[in-house]
C-alpha cells in the first residue's frame, strides 16, 4: 500500500471502500494486523498502552523509532506511519524535517503523522515538498491535553466546530494525504468528510468518515492494563470487543507447571536440545598461551 493509493481511494468526495487503520507497536502485532488493514500506525499512544505513562506527552523519539522499526519489520502489505512525538516538530519546519527524516531513516516507515491544524499547515507544506508524506490529525489532539484541559469531545460550540473544519481544510491544502479526525461531535466529522478532498480517518468521530482507526493494544480488551487511555478509562462506546485477554491470560497463567508430563516438554523431532542451544550460545574461551 502506498501514499498515492491511500489518497486515491477518495474520488469525487467519496470513498467506496472504507480505509482501515490500526495501531501496532511490535513486530508480532504488525504480523497479525497487517493483512487486515491498509495502514498501520505506530502511535504515540504506546506511551500509555506499552509504558503506562499518564499521557502521550512524555513519549520520546527513541521510543517511536524503536517501535516503528519493529512494526516495519513485521509488515509487508500495509502502509506504516509513525507518530511524531510531542516536542519534535512544533518549534519550526526545520526542526520537523530533522525529526521526520530521522524517523523515516531509522524505521523505514512510509509516512509520519503530526497533530495540529492551521498552525501546522506551513510545517506540513515544508515536509511534503521535501519528500516526507504526512498524515494530519485534528479535533481532539492528545499531545495538547494540558491546553485542552482533558480528553472530552471537541466541537460542542459553533466557534470550535468552525475551527475544526477550517483546520482540516488547511492541513489538506498543505499537502497531508489523509487526516485523522479524533473525538469530535459526529455532525462535525460528517462535514469534514464532505468538504475535505483527502480521506478522513475517524476515531470516536463518525461512521461516515472515509475510514476508521482504533488503538489495537491492549486491543481485544483495553482494560487488560490498568493504565489511563487517551479517550477515557474504559473502552470507547465505538469499540467492538473480541476475546477478553485480561480474562484469558490469568486463566492460562494458573496452569500448574507440575501438571505437565515429562514428555510434554521434550523437544520436537529434529529440534536441537536445550543443552545444544546453550553450548552454541556460550562463547569459547581463548586458548591460554
Amino acid at each position: 500500500m502506498t501514499v498515492p493509493a491511500i489518497r486515491g481511494r477518495k474520488k469525487d468526495g467519496k470513498t467506496d471502500q472504507p480505509l482501515v487503520m490500526l495501531t501496532a507497536y511490535t513486530m508480532r502485532m504488525a504480523q497479525l494486523l497487517d493483512p487486515h488493514c491498509e495502514m498501520l500506525l505506530v502511535g504515540d499512544s504506546l506511551g500509555q498502552v506499552i509504558y503506562g505513562l499518564p499521557s502521550t506527552v512524555p513519549v520520546t523519539m527513541e521510543m517511536m523509532c524503536a517501535h516503528g522499526a519493529a512494526v516495519v519489520r513485521g509488515s509487508w502489505h500495509a502502509l506504516v506511519a509513525v507518530d511524531m512525538p510531542f516536542g519534535s516538530y512544533e518549534g519550526s519546519p526545520e526542526q520537523a524535517f530533522a525529526s521526520a527524516s530521522r524517523i523515516m531513516k531509522e524505521t523505514g516507515c512510509a509516512a509520519v503523522k503530526l497533530e495540529g491544524g492551521e498552525a501546522m499547515a506551513s510545517t506540513i507544506d515544508f515536509l511534503t515538498h521535501r519528500g516526507i508524506p504526512v498524515i494530519g490529525h485534528v479535533g481532539l489532539t492528545p499531545q495538547a491535553v494540558n491546553v485542552l484541559g482533558g480528553y472530552g469531545a471537541r466541537g460542542k460550540n459553533a466557534d470550535e466546530a468552525k475551527k475544526i473544519i477550517g483546520d482540516a481544510q488547511a492541513v489538506a491544502e498543505a499537502g497531508a494525504f489523509c487526516i485523522v479526525v479524533e473525538g469530535v461531535m459526529e455532525q462535525i466529522a460528517d462535514q469534514v468528510a464532505d468538504v475535505v478532498k483527502v480521506p478522513i480517518i475517524g476515531i470516536g468521530a463518525s461512521p461516515r468518515c472515509d475510514g476508521q482507526v482504533l488503538v489495537s493494544a491492549p486491543g481485544p480488551d483495553q482494560r487488560a492494563l490498568d493504565v489511563p487511555f487517551h479517550i477515557e478509562l474504559r473502552p470507547g462506546r465505538y469499540v467492538r470487543h473480541g476475546a477478553r485477554v485480561r480474562v484469558l491470560i490469568p486463566e492460562a497463567s494458573r496452569l500448574e507447571p507440575t501438571t505437565a508430563e515429562p514428555g510434554d516438554l521434550a523437544p520436537a523431532a529434529g529440534a536441537p536440545s536445550s543443552s545444544a542451544c546453550a553450548a552454541r550460545s556460550r562463547p569459547t574461551a581463548p586458548a591460554m598461551r
